[in-house]
């Protein structure tokens, strides 16, 4: 067990050292919006485009390891929408489906991965960054539409406007980059790899100091229960929702071995995403959602230790 706490541990420490920097004042709040686009405009593209355009092209994407994950997450929406739909009004219910199938892959999940599995860290995330950018978090935007009241944005039309603007997000030009140029074969100049090595490897410390500040000073008011089942079904749900889908493929030709088995875990039982409570602030429901997310957050350094401990 003390060597599972030996990988996680700096993981988790970054995030206590965040929050204590912001709680102490030597940065603000704001500061970490900042640090949080630069690492998601430049160092988490950088990192992408390097993983992508560094490896054969037939071995950037693994279509058995994204069609668990894609399945994993869709199985957990569904399940998740009618449990929720029996609970709760439909405008918290769109925030709690959201929480319960959008992972943080970016911000935690990433650094875990480079800790575990250094080789495969930059195609893991890639490969999470495309199925939660093309599949979850639209449906998800669309079911907070529905919860909003009439004559709100239709839900096809908000879905239509987040299609769009995916392929303008600096993560998927990192990603459609890297793939030109593992497609073409060229080399990259020594130069341009300098460059974003230099910016990739910046990635994971400042992606978890971010998480730690934006902790502090949360709206925590809102359901402590709701809370609490958004978190179980984030950490537990999807994990074994992804756990059923790995065998389920598995039955039908699509199985991982090795390391790639253990990621696609690992990668479902990441808590909720970091901008989950702005996306929740639309309706109201920030307050639930920072809740859900602290929750989540503190629980998972249980949850991914115990799940280490069994796979790796």
């Amino acid at each position: 067990m003390l060597s599972v706490l030996a990988i996680t541990f700096p993981i988790f420490a970054m995030v206590a050292l965040g929050y204590g920097l912001v709680a102490r004042g030597v940065f603000r709040p704001e500061d970490m919006k900042v640090l949080g686009r630069y690492v998601m405009n430049l160092a988490l593209p950088a990192l992408v485009f390097q993983a992508v355009a560094s490896s054969p092209i037939r071995e950037v994407f693994n279509l058995s390891y994204m069609a668990i994950y894609l399945t994993g997450a869709l199985g957990t929406m569904l399940l998740a929408f009618l449990w929720f739909s029996a609970r709760t009004d439909p405008a918290r219910r769109g925030v709690a489906v959201m929480g319960t199938t959008c992972p943080n892959s970016g911000f935690i999940g990433y650094p875990l991965m480079l800790i575990l599995f250094p080789d495969l860290a930059g195609r893991i995330l890639a490969m999470n960054m495309l199925i939660e950018t093309v599949a979850i978090i639209p449906l998800a935007l669309i079911l907070i539409e529905l919860g909003k009241p009439a004559g709100a944005a239709h839900p096809l039309a908000r879905a239509r406007q987040v299609l769009l603007g995916v392929v303008r997000r600096p993560l998927m030009i990192g990603m459609l980059a890297g793939l030109a140029v593992s497609f073409t074969g060229v080399a990259l100049p020594g130069p341009v790899e300098r460059v974003a090595s230099m910016l990739a490897a910046s990635a994971a410390a400042l992606a978890l100091l971010v998480i730690g500040g934006a902790l502090v000073g949360l709206p925590l008011r809102g359901n402590r229960a709701l809370a609490g089942q958004i978190a179980a079904g984030k950490l537990l749900g999807q994990t074994a929702l992804t756990v059923l889908a790995l065998v389920g493929l598995g039955a039908l030709g699509l199985g991982l071995e090795g390391d790639l088995r253990a990621a696609v875990i690992l990668s479902a039982a990441m808590p909720m995403f970091t901008i989950y409570a702005v996306f929740a602030q639309e309706v109201g429901q920030e307050g639930l959602a920072s809740l859900a997310q602290l929750m989540a957050t503190a629980a998972a350094f249980f949850t991914l230790n115990l799940l280490i401990a069994l796979l790796v």
